[in-house]
């Protein structure tokens, strides 16, 4: 009877990606990974390796076909799609091209970007946008749905979200269904309070907008301007 040695744990391909990262690991390595079993007489790493043999390089990976997966020992239905997922998914991490950020410089960029989206609510929804440090837009995320006032908007979970994505500083933005950008002392004594976290935490709280119907309100620079 054939029995196939078994691997020392320390020497398998997961536990050498989760202890050494991926980069470590050689071809066979990975490709063990996806197949994750071999068969009664071959190892995976063994099966790995029927793969590679077939190919004239690596790079003729892109083109393989599932047919031609199938004719390699070993290769069944699973290992093969499980292999062409994972090389389309490399290919779209390849050629992703990211979308060009919004930078936002000003309380008018603030209100041309959110005024669709809050000036006709019927609720005031208190929204912080996320900036990196060249003042792009990273994330904006939708805090607090009602009045507001200094205990209904908690620094701790603003905060948290803006160290999850890396900020380096947050604008606030919050809508008056009222129409009228004028801030309340409670949007007043709110962001006090959240300024003062701000410097505790490092994060530039750069502005807290108000956004009406047609005007805004910088509380920054106490200044309500007419769009």
């Amino acid at each position: 009877m054939y029995l196939i040695k078994e691997m020392p744990t320390s020497e398998r391909p997961r536990e050498r990606l989760m202890k050494y990262g991926a980069k470590s690991l050689s071809n066979e390595e990975l490709l063990a990974i996806l197949f994750r079993t071999g068969y009664k007489e071959a190892s995976v790493i063994e099966v790995s390796k029927h793969v590679l043999y077939e190919l004239d390089s690596l790079e003729d990976l892109k083109t393989i076909s599932y047919e031609e997966l199938l004719k390699i020992k070993g290769i069944k239905s699973a290992k093969a799609t499980t292999l062409l997922a994972a090389i389309e998914l490399g290919y779209r991490l390849a050629t992703f091209k990211r979308h060009k950020r919004i930078k936002i410089t000003s309380p008018e960029d603030v209100y041309h970007y959110l005024v669709h989206d809050i000036a006709h609510l019927e609720q005031e929804h208190f929204i912080a946008i996320f900036l990196n440090i060249k003042s792009e837009v990273i994330k904006q995320e939708t805090i607090y749905i009602g009045t507001i006032n200094q205990m209904s908007i908690h620094p701790r979970e603003i905060y948290k979200k803006a160290m999850k994505c890396s900020a380096a500083a947050i604008i606030l933005i919050h809508n008056h269904p009222s129409g009228d950008s004028e801030p309340s002392h409670a949007d007043l004594r709110a962001t006090e309070h959240l300024k003062k976290t701000s410097e505790v935490m490092g994060i530039d709280l750069i502005d807290h907008i108000i956004i009406g119907h047609h005007e805004f309100y910088s509380i920054k620079s106490q200044l309500k301007t007419k769009m």
